[in-house]
């Protein structure tokens, strides 16, 4: 994907999809905007200034009224703080990733005064480690990978760089050097941990959370995003995450299985054909306890030969 691309789906993303406006315009002055450089052009005196609009951090100004953007404040940050870097999760949504709300911690890599509303980390930033989107100045892929999973507890890092990675994908081995390159930096024992855990095939925080579960429980790692097809090569279903070997599959059931009339119909049809082909999936939804949905793939999987030479045929 393009950093045109990139760009064009981060303002769409960010801004809360195709309906809502990526941005204010109010006064004939774009949004957000430097209070005393609007102040200066005479596009606003002081007093309206005041009264029309409301500061989103020291200096820049939206309207009162307006419903304030993820992209809008990143775009804030960065004229809060010129020459600052945006990174961490607000990052990952500038590289296009999902599952970011517009009240996430926008987080800046930069030598400057800490004010409220923002994350302000003063850390090693190379040249190579800063890319630009949509003329803001981001963490590259893989730095931003490598600030999460310094930053955040190990199963919040692994889905957003699954997030990440699903949408730009990085290579784990970048991340890597990154950390040989900034020997002592804060949170390596994280990353130690979190990084080999990512895979960019969970397509949702769930599946991750999923995923993690059986790994913890001591079952072995499943494929994301498996295809599956009949016996005449025909298409079946992309399951959320199996092992292939013993025919044993996880997927996690979002709202539409239950609210779509359609798709449970679709369902129903499909779980028939994956019957028919001897695979065993397990279907989990967000009421399961996590101890009932790992006994159910351990035993699956036991029936199906794991633990012994050679899978069930």
């Amino acid at each position: 994907m393009s950093l045109d691309a990139l760009s064009n789906h981060f303002v769409v993303l960010a801004a809360g999809g195709p309906g809502r406006a990526a941005s204010c315009v109010q006064d004939g002055v774009q949004m957000p905007f430097v209070g005393s450089e609007v102040v200066a052009a005479g596009h606003l005196t002081r007093a309206q200034l005041r009264s029309r609009y409301r500061p989103i951090y020291h200096g820049i100004y939206v309207p009162r009224r307006c419903e304030v953007s993820l992209r809008q404040r990143i775009v804030g940050a960065s004229l809060a703080t010129p020459g600052a870097v945006i990174g961490g999760v607000a990052a990952s949504a500038v590289h296009g990733a999902k599952w970011v709300g517009d009240d996430v911690p926008i987080e800046l890599v930069a030598a400057s005064r800490r004010q409220r509303g923002l994350v302000v980390r003063n850390e090693t930033l190379a040249d190579d480690e800063v890319t630009m989107v949509a003329d803001i100045r981001v963490t590259t892929p893989a730095r931003t990978a490598f600030d999460l999973a310094r930053h955040l507890p190990r199963d919040s890092a692994v889905a957003r760089m699954d997030a990440l990675m699903n949408s730009r994908p990085f290579s784990i081995e970048e991340v890597s050097l990154l950390a040989k390159r900034h020997r002592g930096m804060r949170g390596l024992r994280r990353l130690r941990v979190a990084l080999p855990l990512v895979d960019g095939g969970a397509e949702s925080p769930k599946e991750t959370w999923l995923r993690l579960l059986f790994i913890d429980a001591g079952l072995p790692r499943p494929t994301a995003q498996f295809v599956i097809y009949d016996e005449r090569g025909r298409f079946v279903r992309r399951i959320d995450m199996c092992w292939e070997q013993f025919r044993v599959g996880a997927e996690y059931d979002g709202e539409q299985h239950l609210t779509s009339r359609c798709q449970y119909v679709k369902d129903v049809r499909v779980n028939r054909v994956l019957q028919r082909l001897d695979w065993n999936v397990i279907h989990v939804i967000k009421e399961d306890r996590g101890e009932d949905i790992v006994d159910q793939a351990r035993s699956a999987l036991l029936s199906r030969g794991w633990g012994t030479t050679t899978p069930r045929n």
